[in-house]
């Protein structure tokens, strides 16, 4: 009977962690729109799509579970199209929503270079009225040899895609399926013939989640993909800037969150009792009311 009496007060306690949990995951939304969109479950599904025709079709799939976004409050999740443009070996794809007949909003950019014979890097960037900043996202691994203090949960809202990972090794993407379609002979640029109210037969919009029901998805991706501060593809950059697409709806329906929305990083170099010396990087997040939502440090040993 004691054992059982044990059992049950575990079972109890687990459940009221669980439910504390959950109370707290409903505060962690910034009130952003990045909040709705997974900036590492796009780069995993351009990892998974033969071309960027079927990597549109992927991000519109609501059981990928990568879009939940609806910017033009029509209750109805928003198509997110791809425009891709191209440069000798540089390729950008823009993820773009059309908020209305006129305007359009662009969530993100995926930027490819070919830097080799058989050699390519890929990076995702959210866009900054969407996320409250310029959110870099990269195939890679937290490097686990840092040392980590962390406060705050992981995966809530934009911060997700805000923890200070230290980057490891630039992955070589050419093996990547829609990678090698675009670099193959006779590539044209897809461009998405999708506009506001006219869309493909096979889609059907569905309820954006409530914040309790999504965000559990969002740590589907978070393996394998990792943030950095550094614009590794620079030309595809350039390429980008001047077709980025921004909505006065979108920035004045979400004004006082962004208003709100701040990302505080500072370096401080650290020497320890021997001598030796190290870099401390602390990344502050602060959402709805100015609240801190997350905030992280990591202390890196210099080499040499």
């Amino acid at each position: 009977m004691k054992k059982i009496n044990s059992l049950l007060a575990s079972l109890l306690s687990l459940c009221l962690l669980s439910v504390s949990a959950m109370a707290q995951e409903a505060n962690d939304s910034t009130g952003m729109p990045g909040d709705q969109f997974n900036l590492r479950g796009a780069l995993e599904l351009f990892r998974q799509a033969g071309s960027p025709e079927e990597f549109e079709k992927l991000l519109n799939t609501e059981s990928n579970h990568v879009n939940n976004l609806d910017l033009d409050g029509d209750d109805d999740i928003d198509y997110i199209r791809v425009i891709s443009k191209k440069d000798d070996d540089v390729h950008v794809f823009i993820l773009q929503v059309a908020v209305s007949e006129k305007e359009n909003q662009d969530i993100a950019v995926i930027e490819l270079e070919k830097n080799g014979n058989e050699s390519a890097t890929i990076q995702i960037i959210g866009d900054d009225e969407i996320f409250g900043e310029s959110l870099i996202v990269e195939p890679g691994e937290p490097e686990e040899a840092s040392l980590g203090i962390f406060s705050g949960r992981l995966g809530t809202g934009p911060s997700l895609d805000t923890e200070a990972y230290v980057p490891g090794v630039v992955v070589n993407v050419w093996l990547w399926p829609s990678v090698r379609f675009v670099y193959a002979p006779g590539y044209r640029p897809w461009i998405s013939p999708w506009r506001w109210h006219y869309y493909p037969a096979w889609w059907r919009p569905w309820r954006p989640l409530g914040w309790h029901a999504w965000h559990p998805y969002r740590g589907y991706y978070h393996r394998n993909y990792v943030v950095v501060n550094t614009h590794r593809v620079v030309r595809a950059h350039r390429i980008y800037t001047p077709y980025r697409a921004s909505s006065v709806t979108v920035r004045n329906r979400h004004a006082v969150a962004r208003n709100n929305y701040t990302v505080t990083r500072t370096r401080t170099a650290v020497t320890g009792p021997r001598g030796n010396t190290a870099v401390r990087k602390t990344t502050t997040v602060s959402g709805r009311n100015g609240k801190v939502k997350k905030s992280r440090t990591t202390v890196k040993r210099r080499r040499g």
